[in-house]
């Protein structure tokens, strides 16, 4: 099979990039990370010093090369996968990409970028609005606390209790932002990871492919 995509959606902490990347690399996919694309937009307009607010700021997106390869984040040619998790650019990017400028602009790269071969894409509105079509949706997700604890183990040293509170107002922005909010697609299935590991939700998803694959 020559084309065959998959959307994986959910809110932040529920393990999406992580298990996407590590499908792909099972399967020989391609893996894209859509938040990883909006946070880079999101470093680059606070490089900038703009209002973040204003979309009339955002005049520089037609300028810019945003580009997720081989599990790096690149922006203008430049690896900024580490300066992207800064907890900086982490509480400004629900506002960056709620904006209705960034998204277009966003979402018509990701639709070009899953255009061919085999694609497995992960974000928060890829199931109904990037990627309308995929052969599978995924909505993961899992408890505002089993959340809190594997961001926790990610940062050491960081507060289980602010993580958990930053969690549930991320949630609530996206969740409530009026430009492709964050949401199930109809036709998704809904995958609870919270009494699950890592490789059994892979191992799931892995076996769901296949199935529809062949």
């Amino acid at each position: 099979m020559k084309n065959f995509k998959v959307a994986i959606d959910g809110p932040a902490g529920s393990g999406k990039s992580t298990i996407s990347k590590k499908i792909a690399a099972q399967l020989n996919f391609s893996h894209i990370d859509t938040g990883a694309m909006y946070r880079a937009v999101t470093l680059h307009a606070m490089n900038l010093g703009i209002d973040l607010s204003d979309e009339k700021n955002y005049d520089f997106l037609d300028e810019i090369e945003v580009l997720y390869l081989n599990n790096k984040i690149l922006l203008n040619g430049i690896d900024v996968s580490k300066e992207i998790r800064d907890p900086e650019v982490t509480s400004k990017v629900s506002l960056v990409s709620s904006l209705k400028i960034v998204r277009d602009k966003m979402v018509d790269l990701q639709k070009k970028a899953a255009s061919q071969g085999l694609v497995i894409m992960d974000g928060r509105d890829i199931g109904y609005n990037v990627l309308p079509d995929a052969d599978l949706k995924i909505f993961l997700t899992a408890s505002i606390e089993c959340r809190a604890l594997r961001r926790h183990k990610e940062l050491p040293g960081s507060n289980l209790q602010e993580l958990k509170e930053d969690l549930l107002k991320r949630d609530y922005a996206d969740s409530n932002r009026k430009e492709s909010p964050l949401k199930k697609a109809d036709d998704a299935l809904l995958l609870d990871t919270t009494n699950m590991t890592i490789d059994e939700v892979i191992s799931y998803i892995i076996c769901l492919i296949l199935e529809r694959m062949n």
